[in-house]
């Protein structure tokens, strides 16, 4: 048939066409001569699918019906496939449509179709552990991670917090002050050390932390790769219920769609809020990386970052000032936390390694009394307290509710927030632990509960945790206080012991240091924290 010249003639055609789209579940336009149309018959076939099929090659006015389909659809090529109303496209999309499960969801009446099964905001550990497991399981997912820079410029790579600025660089350095002590206790031993002091060399070990650190980053990013996640290192945030932006360092602008939601962002440090604190003071976001060796160091805080960092400054043989506004290790077992903050007194080093970059003045006023204190420090080391970064990725514009005053995300014990297609993990939780394999087992499970039809659901009561100070302090279970408040002191006994291990025995330090308590109510252990 000659091409239509008439608008009334088009207009009939382009109703027949739609009349045909809104009429069959799967419309098939087609030429019977075309390989790429045969495989996408018999595609259909497989699942088990009427499909109704019109080729063509074989009717009298097909070159019509295709001028009329490119108009429609902007595609010229056979076959060209709609199911349910919806435009798929050709041979490579309908494949690709069936490979991600999208066509089976189109199939099964499902109209809303997105991008992703899941996206992860965040690739710290729990989201890079959430969506490897999901990927797994069969599901289309990508991964979004963005770094913001620190006041003093510091980046990372993928791997979060605990890879790159927490657990792994810390405990490497915590063992980097532990061989300091070996050192002084071989001699007892029977190692003959030369008798000069042995120097620690600061810029050697950043050196050597962070190159393994690197090579951290890049194994997270190859195995994200080989389980077909697609990572994006662009920053998230949230412009519909079902819809995010990605905005990479460059200020490109791509926007995703996901059927679930998992948000994965973590903390970043507290600053103080006073005047010169972001010019002058670091965070741990900057320790780990420090080109120079600290110095005289304050840490302002009492957390278990601060003692920790603290812990190993001194164990390096820096002058070491913790400032403590009240107690320390809010939230842990006080006996435990005032006993390892003794034994870190006991054991402060005072000596000042010379050619250290310039100094700072800080006044600080005393919280017991009208004193007010000053000191000049090399370095200042911020340790007050996290944030969960939660601010910035348009929750609002999701309806995820969030702590106004921390901005923790509320969750289920499914870890669900009150937007059901949209859950959370990790540090930004309320009232959980902020620990590691926590988010890592929480992710995991998370992701077999979603596709595998798992039920098993995180515990974040019996959870086993350290603090590195340089007594080590281990507690799993309810602190003493907790204990107290949930089951009242009178159903409560507690066995505790001083002990004094082996290998200190030569070397003989810290006799009768080293504790241990049980807390038990009346019918269950409820917690046994060791230092």
């Amino acid at each position: 048939m000659p091409p239509i010249d008439n608008d009334t003639g088009r207009n009939q055609l382009k109703s027949r066409i739609q009349a045909l789209i809104d009429s069959n579940q799967v419309l098939v336009f087609s030429k019977s001569y075309c390989p790429f149309c045969v495989k996408v018959k018999d595609l259909f076939k497989e699942l088990n699918v009427n499909c109704n099929v019109v080729e063509l090659d074989l009717i009298e006015d097909g070159s019509n019906y295709q001028e009329l389909l490119l108009e429609m659809t902007r595609q010229k090529t056979v076959p060209n496939v709609f199911v349910n109303k919806t435009h798929i496209g050709g041979c490579d999309k309908t494949m690709q449509a069936h490979k991600d499960g999208i066509l089976q969801k189109l199939l099964c009446g499902e109209n809303e179709v997105y991008e992703y099964d899941l996206i992860v905001i965040g690739g710290g550990s729990g989201g890079l552990a959430c969506s490897k497991e999901a990927a797994m399981l069969g599901k289309k997912v990508m991964v979004l991670d963005y770094v913001m820079p620190t006041p003093k410029g510091n980046t990372w790579g993928l791997g979060g917090t605990c890879v790159n600025v927490g657990c792994i660089p810390k405990k490497l350095m915590h063992q980097t002050a532990l061989l300091g002590t070996s050192m002084q206790d071989a001699r007892k031993f029977g190692w003959e050390l030369p008798e000069e002091t042995v120097k620690h060399n600061w810029e050697t070990m950043k050196t050597a932390v962070n190159n393994y650190i690197g090579s951290l980053n890049w194994g997270y990013r190859v195995a994200l790769r080989d389980k077909n996640v697609n990572y994006v290192n662009s920053y998230a945030e949230f412009i519909e219920p079902h819809k995010i932006k990605a905005t990479n360092k460059r200020g490109k602008e791509t926007f995703h769609t996901a059927a679930k939601f998992i948000l994965a962002t973590g903390e970043r440090p507290r600053y103080l809020g006073i005047p010169g604190d972001k010019e002058y003071c670091i965070t741990s976001d900057d320790l780990f990386s420090l080109p120079h060796c600290p110095g005289k160091t304050l840490v302002v805080g009492a957390s278990y970052v601060a003692l920790e960092c603290g812990g190993f400054l001194a164990g390096l043989g820096l002058d070491v000032t913790v400032m403590v506004r009240s107690i320390l290790l809010r939230g842990f077992d006080q006996d435990m936390a005032n006993r390892a903050g003794e034994h870190m007194e006991e054991h402060g080093v005072e000596e000042l390694e010379a050619g250290t970059p310039g100094r700072l003045k800080v006044t600080a006023k005393s919280t017991e009394s009208d004193e007010t204190i000053e000191g000049e420090y090399n370095t200042v080391l911020i340790a007050v307290g996290r944030d969960a970064c939660t601010g910035k990725i348009g929750l609002d514009q999701a309806g995820v509710k969030v702590n106004p005053k921390n901005g923790k995300v509320p969750v289920n014990d499914e870890e669900q927030t009150n937007v059901p297609h949209i859950y959370a993990i990790g540090d930004i939780l309320e009232g959980k632990w902020e620990l590691t394999p926590v988010a890592i087992q929480a992710g995991k499970l998370l992701a077999r509960r979603l596709y595998a039809g798992a039920s098993l659901k995180c515990d974040y009561v019996n959870v086993p945790t350290t603090v590195f100070t340089p007594l080590e302090y281990g507690a799993c279970g309810h602190s003493e206080e907790k204990a107290i408040e949930l089951y009242g002191q009178d159903n409560l006994e507690v066995y505790h012991s001083l002990f004094w291990p082996l290998e200190f025995t030569i070397p003989n330090r810290d006799n009768n240091k080293c504790y241990s308590k049980i807390i038990c109510n009346k019918l269950d252990n409820v917690g046994t924290p060791l230092s």
